[in-house]
């Protein structure tokens, strides 16, 4: 029969000790290379030999442009990523620079950083109206992507009294109740930005938003306008972003990513990816990673991952089967076929999909020992299955 085995799993970067400490006691954690799972935050796996026993990477954090999608599935690796977890970090910092860029704090600052004398006050007092600002309060503000970060971004700025437009293509039903019933949806980019003073990205980067603020973008924005990226770098063109700071179209530009093009610009303010970088979601996100890794592992449900469909099925049998398999046709009937001609009777079957990978769910109330030893390698001997597993209800 399946046994209770302990899990190895292995960090990269510093993991906050709250989710190394969330891991029950078949855990052990860095006792070696050859690990079960990977518990993450910046790390560049592109290059990474992944074990052959890796099955789960978790990244504490919300993107995963550090991970090799397609190597980790071919690894039959799931990969997940904690959304969320950092949320209101970014939404504070979001707010910060709405009015810091408003009222031209930086450059505020860095005038008075280098004056002195003794007629400071004087010369304060005549050269301060070069630093007058702008109240947020009736501005608009255009807010691409409305998900765990954008809609609560959209939600405090409405809460200070600006004008929201609300952009998501692929907005769901959960995100759709998160967000403030005072806030306007775009039902086009274009229709988002033609009237804001400000606009603010909060997508993940992917084929389609790389870029997505581009020259076509710039044209459809006001002079005058405010653009912020503190999603991922490459989703704001950089070199159109430049072009419009020369032309006057935009006024000033606020990144968490910097490149050499846009650095050394009065117009341009870098932050040095500080996003997510609080006490707080640094906690949570280990603590949801750790615990996304650990219901993985002992249930096979899934919930996050971004090269798995979301799966969840209640595990009530005593046994579990989980394959993660291509999206092809005729893979669950030669899944069931091995199961039949192992003797083995399916009590429940629950399968989804994910682009180019599926993945099923089997729950079967009896195993002998002798079906235990092949069952496994029978499976992934079927050409289109990355991986098998075989779990036993231990609750």
């Amino acid at each position: 029969m399946p046994q209770i085995k302990p899990y190895n799993v292995k960090t990269y970067n510093a993991i906050v000790q709250a989710g190394l400490d969330r891991f029950a006691d078949q855990y052990t954690i860095n006792q070696t290379d050859d690990a079960d799972a990977y518990l993450i935050r910046s790390v560049d796996l592109h290059d990474h030999d992944f074990p052959k026993h890796l099955k789960v990477i978790a990244r504490a954090g919300a993107g995963f442009n550090n991970i090799p999608l397609d190597k980790a599935t071919a690894n039959g690796t799931a990969v997940f990523t904690t959304p969320g977890s950092n949320a209101n970090a970014v939404k504070e910092l979001m707010i910060a620079m709405f009015i810091a860029a408003s009222r031209n704090l930086f450059a505020a600052a860095d005038y008075a950083a280098q004056n002195s004398g003794a007629d400071i006050s004087k010369r304060t007092e005549r050269d301060k109206t070069k630093f007058n600002g702008q109240e947020l309060l009736g501005k608009t503000l255009a807010v691409i992507g409305v998900g765990h970060v954008g809609s609560l971004v959209a939600n405090a700025a409405s809460n200070l009294g600006m004008k929201v437009i609300g952009y998501d293509p692929y907005l769901s039903a959960d995100a759709a109740w998160r967000i403030s019933t005072s806030i306007e949806r775009a039902a086009t980019l274009e229709e988002a930005l033609k009237n804001a003073d400000y606009v603010t990205v909060h997508v993940p980067k992917n084929e389609e938003t790389t870029g997505m603020i581009g020259a076509e973008q710039f044209a459809a924005m006001k002079p005058g306008v405010t653009v912020f990226n503190f999603a991922r770098g490459g989703i704001v063109n950089n070199t159109e972003m430049i072009k419009a700071l020369d032309n006057h179209q935009a006024v000033g530009y606020y990144t968490d990513f910097g490149s050499d093009e846009i650095l050394n610009r009065d117009d341009v303010v870098v932050t040095p990816h500080i996003g997510g970088s609080t006490g707080e979601a640094e906690t949570n996100g280990a603590v949801q990673g750790a615990e996304t890794i650990m219901t993985f592992l002992e249930t096979g449900n899934v919930l996050n991952s971004v090269n798995l469909p979301n799966l969840q099925v209640p595990f009530v049998s005593p046994y579990r089967i989980t394959i993660m398999h291509k999206n092809i046709p005729n893979m669950v009937g030669q899944i069931a076929t091995v199961l039949a001609n192992a003797n083995i009777n399916i009590e429940s079957m629950s399968n989804a999909a994910k682009g180019d990978v599926a993945y099923t769910i089997i729950d079967v109330n009896h195993l002998q020992h002798e079906q235990d030893t092949d069952l496994r390698e029978r499976l992934s001997k079927i050409d289109a299955v990355y991986r098998a597993r075989l779990l036993k209800n231990n609750l």
